[in-house]
């Protein structure tokens, strides 16, 4: 079974400094036929002006995956990690027991857009952690390059859940196949462009659920960047 989400069907609010979209409740937003997907909790698609950001606030017992489409967002936390990351970057923070973080735009005249992914963990009171990897564009371009995992396979980040996060760029002639083990389920997040996936044709905002299904073919993509959650 494959159900679409539109683009136009998430929550939205729009703060000044922040232009957030939500494809499950998430904040003020509240649906109850949409709370997540297996273990898929939030994917918040932010847009950030520049000189603000998200002030110094706390989580706990969240697998928090950060996906940057534009710009540069800059990262401090109680652990002591302070980086910026940047297009290609997926940074990811287990929350665990607890931890504090901010984020902030340092750029003077540009936004930043970024995807912030929640995946409940299997395991709850570990220890906090903190990972951030590259992928650069050849890795992602006419594919979809893992980027997340639960043991850190083929360089991805790791993630405490039984999940797979693919990211991929598509465009034109590219056709990309991927085969779901049985009883296990898929989300698509479409960050931009286009793409046609088993016959659904998804634009920018788009998401598709997917069960009870073996395998999906990805095509007729124009500028297409998406993420695909492998999910229990």
């Amino acid at each position: 079974m494959m159900t679409v989400r539109r683009s136009g069907e998430r929550g939205h609010a729009n703060h000044g400094w922040l232009d957030t979209f939500h494809t499950f409740s998430f904040a003020d937003y509240r649906d109850p036929a949409e709370m997540g997907f297996g273990a898929l909790r939030v994917i918040n698609d932010d847009r950030v002006a520049p000189g603000t950001g998200f002030g110094t606030h706390g989580h706990r017992d969240m697998e928090i995956i950060t996906y940057i489409l534009d710009g540069a967002l800059e990262h401090k936390d109680s652990m002591g990690n302070g980086s910026v990351i940047r297009p290609g970057d997926v940074q990811r923070m287990s929350a665990g027991r607890g931890v504090m973080h901010s984020e902030f735009n340092p750029s003077r005249d540009a936004s930043v857009r970024l995807l912030q992914m929640w995946i409940e963990p299997a395991v709850k009171g570990i220890e906090p952690g903190y990972e951030q990897k590259h992928f650069a564009e050849d890795e992602r371009r006419g594919r979809l390059r893992l980027i997340a995992s639960p043991d850190g396979r083929d360089g991805s980040v790791s993630i405490h859940q039984d999940a797979l996060v693919h990211a991929g760029l598509l465009d034109g002639d590219d056709r990309v196949e991927y085969a779901l083990e049985p009883g296990r389920r898929a989300y698509v997040h479409v960050a931009r462009g286009a793409v046609e996936i088993n016959r659904n044709a998804l634009e920018g905002g788009d998401g598709l659920k997917v069960s009870g299904e073996s395998a999906l073919e990805l095509s007729r993509a124009h500028g297409a960047e998406v993420l695909l959650f492998d999910l229990p």
